[in-house]
């Protein structure tokens, strides 16, 4: 197999999926393209044996996939009456980016996913953008007690908020015939809004992303049609902060420290300490109704020590779990991938708890307690891993001195991981050993993260798929997430510089016609 397919995409570089506009963004005809809600065929298996069915090449056996086409960001998450929604930006047209809608999904256990047909689709105001969702328990915008409200951005030569509401369960919307609900006339990027309730102040907020401003404004409302603003939010003083362009924020309550805390996550194009990358900030401090006063820490935080988690949001209606899935990609390679007929993946369902580290807040994210659902016997692992799906390797490892942890395949493909004990990082192999790509700025060969102990061991936690890796520690310290196409899944582990007792365990495969 060939490292590198080269294949090439119109939209690669000059992307919508997350990216900002620069000024001259121009609203034509094409921005209209026919798309009907359900034209996505949701049963492509019908006649395929199940043996064959979502068994593509690189095909992700755990993670959620769309039958065909693009995906990128998350959006509306949002759980209700035991069904978990994922609605998510989506080209119902082909494998590049376009065309923007939301696709859906559902799960009752956050891992076997239904396709539902494409819940929005563009309009008059312009493409169908990132958003959030809520449950409107009490009828505050007059749609119905317990009716689902999806918050959006309108694409369109100005990016504007709108609303539309769903009085079935989520399965398909009405857009409110007075959006926008957010005007704007002023920003190049205004977008991404992120809804949440709060019980407190009795009122809806609203974090929207200024991009490349390098800010989020917050709007408060009754009932969600009418808006006003509150504050901007801001960390010009933290110079490591404002690059790139800030999408896809979140805010949302969390317990620190015995305290209620609030947690401000923005996603960011570039910045990421790794090559630059794109990544996953986050901010911790006090929300008084209208304000967001920042700890001052030494900022940025990252949620994810990898290359591969971006667009990151929690679910809202959870209770006290805060759970977030992110777009398995980076800005750097973004469409570039050779996979089809689908193209994108989410990451694992990942469990989010702050805790204290020297001296600071960490966002620790273990994969949510449902994949044991998944999960075979634990076994003991030995050179050649008998797997063929996915699986979950733990390997605890020693502190006091360095190792090398290597999967590889039959193929020659390999997956190397340092553990680095004098500066306690990981350090990723993502080279061109790894198996294909499609853009020469895939392959990194020194990809760290901070394990973020003060222990003596660690126990790393390797959940592998056909084409990805996310590696975290026992108590989520770290997460570390990478994308990779070897010619089969790995199957073999080496350890060099230690002697560990790996166990390994088969997940099954979620997908069934």
């Amino acid at each position: 197999m060939k490292k590198s397919l080269f294949y090439t995409f119109a939209f690669s570089l000059a992307l919508g999926l997350t990216a900002c506009s620069d000024g001259d963004d121009t609203y034509i005809d094409k921005v209209l393209a026919p798309i009907k809600g359900d034209s996505v065929d949701i049963n492509p298996g019908d006649g395929i044996s199940d043996d064959n069915y979502y068994r593509e090449l690189w095909r992700p056996q755990i993670h959620y996939t769309p039958a065909k086409n693009w995906i990128n960001d998350p959006n509306g998450l949002v759980y209700l009456n035991g069904t978990w929604h994922m609605y998510y930006q989506y080209n119902p047209s082909g494998e590049a980016w376009g065309n923007m809608s939301w696709g859906h999904a559902t799960s009752t256990d956050l891992f076997h996913w239904k396709e539902q047909p494409v819940a929005l689709t563009p309009d008059e105001l312009g493409y169908i953008y990132s958003g959030s969702a809520v449950v409107d328990k009490n009828n505050t915008a007059g749609f119905g007690e317990n009716a689902i409200v999806a918050i959006y951005t309108a694409h369109g030569n100005r990016e504007q908020q709108c609303i539309a509401y769903s009085t079935d369960g989520g399965m398909t919307f009405t857009k409110y015939s007075g959006n926008p609900v957010v005007r704007n006339s002023t920003y190049n990027d205004f977008r991404d809004p992120k809804v949440f309730w709060d019980d407190t102040y009795q009122k809806w907020y609203m974090i929207v992303a200024l991009g490349n401003e390098h800010r989020c404004q917050i709007y408060a409302s009754d009932d969600l049609k009418t808006w006003k603003l509150s504050s901007t939010f801001s960390v010009s003083n933290y110079s490591g902060c404002n690059t790139g362009c800030w999408v896809c924020p979140d805010m949302f309550p969390i317990t620190y420290k015995g305290e209620r805390k609030y947690v401000i996550t923005v996603n960011t194009s570039n910045g990421h300490p790794n090559a630059n990358s794109s990544g996953v900030m986050y901010f911790v401090g006090n929300w008084n109704g209208a304000r967001f006063t920042l700890d001052q820490y030494d900022y940025p935080l990252w949620e994810d020590e990898g290359l591969d988690a971006y667009a990151s949001v929690t679910w809202s209606n959870a209770g006290d779990r805060h759970v977030a899935i992110a777009w398995m990609n980076d800005q750097l390679y973004s469409g570039d991938y050779p996979c089809s007929p689908w193209r994108s993946a989410m990451t694992l369902p990942r469990e989010q708890v702050l805790e204290e580290y020297n001296g600071r807040p960490l966002m620790k994210s273990t994969i949510v307690k449902e994949i044991e659902g998944l999960a075979g016997e634990w076994r003991t692992a030995g050179s050649l891993l008998d797997v063929k799906d996915a699986y979950q390797l733990k390997v605890p490892v020693s502190l006091a001195s360095d190792c090398v942890i290597t999967l590889s395949n039959g193929a020659g493909n390999k997956y190397k991981v340092k553990v680095d004990a004098q500066n306690r990082e990981l350090i990723i192999d993502r080279g061109g050993d790894t198996g294909a790509y499609s853009s020469a700025r895939f392959p990194l060969s020194n990809v760290r993260g901070k394990l973020n102990t003060d222990a003596s061991d660690v126990v790393l936690n390797f959940y592998v798929d056909q084409s990805s890796v996310e590696i975290t520690t026992d108590d989520g310290s770290m997460i570390m997430t990478t994308l990779v196409f070897p010619a089969s899944i790995y199957n073999m582990l080496k350890v060099d510089g230690q002697t560990v007792n790996a166990q390994v365990r088969d997940l099954a495969r979620v997908w069934s016609k």
